[in-house]
């Protein structure tokens, strides 16, 4: 019985979705940490002032999603999150803002970011948004798609044109993506392997001239609603 016991508590700790929360604020890496506490899904691991410390943190406590602010000393947000995506595919970041650091996150997200969320989300809608981005899926806020593909240059988006150069299939899919779809979910949805969507992905992110899911998922949601 004892072995059951440890056993279901060992299986519930895999589960639990380890956090690292990078913030230049003492009070605000205190507030949220307080916070999401309170969830019994999330884990804290750790937190850090600066980007070129959460890197360090990262590599030392391997957390499943970061929340990371942008304006920081040392090393931003921006720089950290290419950074992480870079050496640590596996981790998500998902970007803490406010208003007026809407040119930051989409930096951040042409880097690899997951989405991002404002400072003031309620503590529910944040610990949502980390279970979201941590399942593989997109987290957008308010206007920050169409600012994002305002940035990009012209040549890229012809949407009538870009949209005509993906098969019906490739189509389909981008519009699961776009959806939060994971490729398990779209093999599922299809009828089709894994393996086959991935391929599908592949192409539809060359076609589109996008790095990443995230960036065809603003795409679609830009230009498809």
């Amino acid at each position: 019985m004892t072995e059951q016991i440890n056993s279901d508590n060992q299986n519930d700790h895999k589960k639990m979705i380890r956090v690292l929360i990078v913030d230049d604020e003492s009070l605000m890496r205190r507030g949220l940490t307080a916070l999401l506490k309170l969830e019994n899904d999330l884990e804290i691991v750790g937190d850090a002032d600066n980007g070129k410390i959460a890197l360090e943190k990262v590599a030392e406590l391997q957390p499943d999603v970061v929340l990371m602010d942008v304006r920081m000393p040392v090393m931003d947000g921006v720089a950290a999150t290419k950074e992480i995506t870079q050496q640590f595919p596996q981790v998500e970041i998902l970007i803490l803002t406010t208003f007026d650091d809407e040119e930051y996150v989409t930096q951040a997200i042409k880097y690899g970011a997951s989405g991002y969320l404002l400072k003031d989300t309620p503590s529910e809608e944040l610990a949502q948004a980390i279970r979201t981005v941590h399942r593989g899926y997109t987290q957008l806020g308010p206007g920050i798609a169409k600012k994002f593909m305002a940035q990009i240059p012209s040549h890229h988006v012809t949407p009538p044109v870009v949209w005509d150069e993906l098969t019906p299939r490739e189509q389909e899919i981008l519009r699961l993506i776009a959806n939060g779809a994971s490729n398990k979910e779209i093999a599922q949805s299809l009828f089709i392997s894994e393996k086959t969507v991935k391929n599908h992905v592949t192409n539809i992110l060359s076609h589109l001239n996008v790095r990443d899911r995230t960036q065809a998922a603003i795409f679609a949601n830009t230009f498809l609603s």
